[in-house]
């Protein structure tokens, strides 16, 4: 049978990246955590640190964990390379902010409210020590909240899941979601997109000594986990039609019920997973190739918004100026063992 294992995996990813399954986010939450210059951006646990006085929960981090294991096999995030790339980060002119309805409203509001997660571990988690978030797709909206707001801490972070990303944006309840969060036309109709800034394809996790599943083509008759309201479904009606298929709500219950013997396998995006192997080393193995489009992640804004002309702005200014690259390299090649950053995808005009 032909399997990944985690160095394999590895070195694949320099070519296939990204982190959140099929624009799936991981936790759920419609209560925001807010932060300010005098409060600190929370990671994993809320999605920001808690107005001066307020307790950030951390019960989500807390499930997320395996007991069976303390110590991921990531390499521990250079704390202080990522602060220092984020309070290095460009500051728009207010020419710019002023011409854009929607950097105005962020302006005046004086925070950025953002849709994301807290417990995605290579892309944003929080820090339960210094209670601030890192990773990828924390970095990309700090940067963004300093870009228009000359701050990176005026953020405020509602978490959400595959299932509520639309419904924050419609109803106005974030300005934006990062959360890998997958293009696709149906959400077009929707929502709008700015990017892509990340790419990633699909892959099958089992658990770890499975020698019955050898990848997509060795589903039929099983039965394969995906998350609700991703691209998962759609995904194997597709490339394993004859797959037994069970949503779930979040990355963290497809897991559980793998590890659990519910399901024999979980099809999702191949970063989300290659984030469950390091995160739990051991646990699991992907059964075969990656397969499946390119699936391009983008930054949710609200429909027809002119925040997609800005925020494609602020991207190509992170790529052009080398902070993308840095990024990545500090919360996903220095983690994993992978040494050259992929190029950034092209933004769509």
């Amino acid at each position: 049978m032909k399997k990944f294992n985690v160095s394999l995996l590895l070195a694949t990813s320099a070519v296939v990246f990204g982190l959140t399954a099929c624009g799936s986010g991981e936790a759920a939450s419609a209560e925001p955590t807010k932060t300010n210059a005098e409060t600190e951006a929370a990671p994993e646990a809320e999605a920001e640190t808690a107005p001066a006085g307020e307790e950030v929960p951390d019960n989500t981090a807390a499930a997320e964990e395996s007991p069976e294991t303390e110590e991921p096999v990531a390499a521990a995030l250079d704390k202080a390379a990522f602060d220092n790339l984020i309070a290095s980060g460009p500051v728009a002119e207010d020419a710019d902010i002023a011409a854009n309805s929607w950097a105005s409203s962020v302006k005046e509001a004086g925070v950025l409210k953002v849709g994301g997660t807290r417990t995605s571990f290579l892309f944003s988690q929080l820090d339960e020590e210094d209670e601030k978030l890192r990773g990828f797709d924390a970095g990309l909206y700090q940067l963004l909240a300093r870009y228009i707001l000359g701050d990176e801490s005026k953020f405020e972070l509602t978490q959400v899941d595959s299932g509520t990303r639309e419904s924050v944006l419609q109803g106005g309840q974030v300005d934006a979601v990062f959360a890998t969060y997958s293009i696709t036309p149906a959400r077009h109709e929707v929502i709008s997109f700015a990017g892509p800034y990340y790419t990633s394809r699909q892959a099958v996790l089992v658990k770890a000594g499975n020698t019955e599943i050898t990848g997509i083509d060795s589903l039929a008759g099983k039965n394969v986990a995906t998350q609700t309201g991703s691209t998962g479904p759609e995904i194997l009606a597709e490339f394993a039609p004859e797959a037994v298929v069970q949503e779930f709500a979040n990355d963290i219950e497809a897991r559980t019920a793998l590890e659990q013997g519910r399901v024999d396998a979980y099809v999702t995006d191949y970063t989300l997973l290659l984030n469950a192997i390091v995160k739990n080393p051991g646990a699991y193995e992907i059964a075969g190739d990656v397969f499946g489009p390119e699936d391009n992640y983008g930054i949710g804004l609200p429909l027809d918004s002119d925040g997609v002309a800005f925020v494609n702005d602020f991207l190509e200014k992170t790529e052009a100026d080398g902070t993308w690259e840095q990024l990545w390299k500090i919360t996903l090649g220095d983690r994993t063992g992978i040494e050259n950053a992929p190029e950034a995808p092209a933004i769509a005009e």
